[in-house]
């Protein structure tokens, strides 16, 4: 079930909230754990116990290294097992026929489970922060269990590592009148950019990829996908964000205008930022970052990069995503990085969407032959192609105002005219924020009512 549609939008989520503030206090996790269950079992039931199973290994191991600590034993060897065990049903799951597949060996043809990689990574970090020391155990399971859970973030992220929200799991959770004003906000400026803008994009680019290939049609078909991705996973962790704030959590930020960037270094600091950040963590640091010369800093980042790409899907095009921006990274923090800050803005920054751009490219590939993918890069390049325009110089002319609005949409400039209206004019701008949030429910409502198209690209994942 995915948060933009109408089956979440006029039934699911109405009758969590009914439930959830009717409930007392006390009960609000156990309700919010239930209906997190219920949301990701309407999606893959037969994978429920999967989850479940999850919640009561990693509860367990962080009740046995607690005691182990506490009673001044090694809990090394425990915290090792869960590693472990969380690792391989990730990897059973998700990559078993790939291997199978390279390995020429018979392939099972399992169902990849729902959200597998999002809430087994925050599963680890709550076992491997208590281990740390940087947590306190969680004795409640109920807690625990809704912490793995929360639906919110459950299917995409953002990945919320334990310690951000350890204290809001209490019971006693605080709900401003201002505070649920904001999460509505939030939501429906999410559920306007993954309905209104990510699946015109999708729609544009389906259509051009479809027809004559030329090199016009191949970077506008190339500019679409990005806004596609860009606008499906952003208003999805936004719509994630919105709803944890009318639940009483302050779920990480994780994309900061990406396509603002002036580096491939700090588009990564901007794009999928729990993600990055949970690998810089629990990955990085410990196989010990840039601590140990330049050498070794960059095996830390050829290991981190392929994981990050292989973390992604299971197809060898996530591994070539990653370690090409492995090679960037390297190639700036070597070389370049001095050089780009020196650049005026507009070069720097043609330079960053540029290869971000060929990025989204290989990241696209998957499933494709080869010949395909040599078809559509050389095509990027005028060769190959079947000449320079055709039809897409007609479906940019028409579609040039969408894109406009997909261009600025990307850039703070429609949050910051926002916001200056609210400084200047309170009043007004609570009203216009309220007019807002009806007006995206009401074009998105229309949107989907007429139109099957409502697909999204990290479901997967």
């Amino acid at each position: 079930m995915l948060f933009s549609s109408l089956e979440f939008l006029y039934l699911f989520l109405p009758l969590t909230l009914l439930l959830y503030f009717c409930s007392p206090r006390p009960w609000r996790n156990a309700v919010l754990l239930f209906v997190s269950l219920v949301f990701y079992a309407f999606g893959e039931p037969i994978y429920l116990f999967l989850m479940l199973f999850t919640i009561a290994a990693d509860y367990l191991f962080g009740r046995g290294i607690a005691y182990a600590q506490r009673n001044g034993r090694s809990a090394r060897w425990i915290l090792v097992v869960a590693v472990v065990l969380n690792l391989a049903l990730l990897g059973f799951f998700k990559y078993y026929d790939f291997l199978a597949r390279s390995l020429s060996l018979p392939t099972l043809g399992l169902a990849l489970p729902i959200g597998i990689s999002f809430y087994t990574f925050q599963a680890l970090s709550y076992v491997i922060d208590v281990y740390r020391n940087e947590v306190a155990v969680q004795r409640n399971l109920v807690s625990f269990g809704t912490y793995v859970t929360l639906f919110p973030q459950l299917i995409a992220g953002p990945i919320v590592r334990y310690q951000e929200i350890d204290e809001q799991l209490t019971a006693d959770r605080r709900y401003p009148v201002s505070r649920l004003a904001e999460g509505i906000a939030t939501f429906s400026a999410g559920l306007a950019k993954k309905v209104l803008l990510a699946n015109a994009a999708g729609e544009l680019a389906e259509g051009l990829i479809l027809g004559k290939v030329t090199l016009l049609g191949s970077w506008l078909w190339l500019i679409l996908y990005a806004f596609q991705i860009y606008f499906d996973f952003s208003g999805y962790s936004d719509m994630a964000i919105g709803l944890g704030r009318i639940f009483g959590f302050d779920f990480p930020e994780n994309f900061r205008y990406p396509y603002c960037s002036r580096s491939i270094t700090e588009f990564w600091r901007r794009w999928h930022i729990t993600l990055s950040t949970w690998f810089r963590e629990y990955v990085y640091i410990p196989l010990g970052g840039n601590r140990k010369g330049r050498w070794r800093t960059y095996r830390n980042l050829l290991i981190t990069w392929a994981l990050t790409g292989l973390w992604h899907g299971a197809s060898w095009n996530f591994l070539f995503w990653g370690l090409y921006f492995f090679c960037l990274l390297a190639l700036e923090k070597a070389l370049l990085g001095k050089y780009l800050a020196r650049l005026p803005r507009g070069i720097s920054h043609l330079y960053a969407l540029f290869f971000i751009l060929l990025g989204w490219l290989i990241f696209s590939a998957d499933g494709l032959a080869f010949s395909q993918i040599l078809l559509r890069v050389s095509a990027l390049f005028g060769v190959g192609g079947e000449g320079l325009l055709g039809e897409a110089a007609w479906d940019f002319a028409r579609k040039l105002p969408l894109l406009l609005a997909m261009a600025i949409g990307a850039t703070p400039l429609p949050k910051r005219a926002y916001f200056s209206i609210v400084k200047k004019y309170p009043r007004g701008g609570r009203c216009l924020r309220n007019a807002l949030c009806v007006l995206s429910l009401l074009l998105c409502t229309v949107y989907l009512v007429d139109s099957g198209y409502n697909p999204f690209l990290y479901f997967r994942f």
